[in-house]
């Protein structure tokens, strides 16, 4: 499966957020469970000196390697 471009986007957005030490940790709260979550965003600074976080990704709570399966090796020819 390839990968979307907005998802390349996205994630360039973050590599230069966090080169401009642009990032933040927030916490929120889950719309369906209602429980906290922590989450990744950029902080965009606003030319009136206020600043707007732009959610990108939410943290694990669980050991993450126990909730996804990575993608498959590709077969040698």
């Amino acid at each position: 499966m390839a990968i979307a471009p907005g998802y390349k986007e996205n994630f360039q957005t973050l590599l230069t957020a966090a080169k401009d030490d642009n990032l933040c940790l927030l916490e929120c709260t889950d719309v369906a469970t209602g429980k906290p979550v922590m989450v990744i965003c950029a902080v965009m600074r606003l030319g009136d000196g206020s600043m707007q976080l732009a959610p990108f990704a939410k943290l694990f709570d669980g050991n993450p390697y126990e909730e996804l399966i990575p993608p498959s090796e590709p077969k040698a020819t």
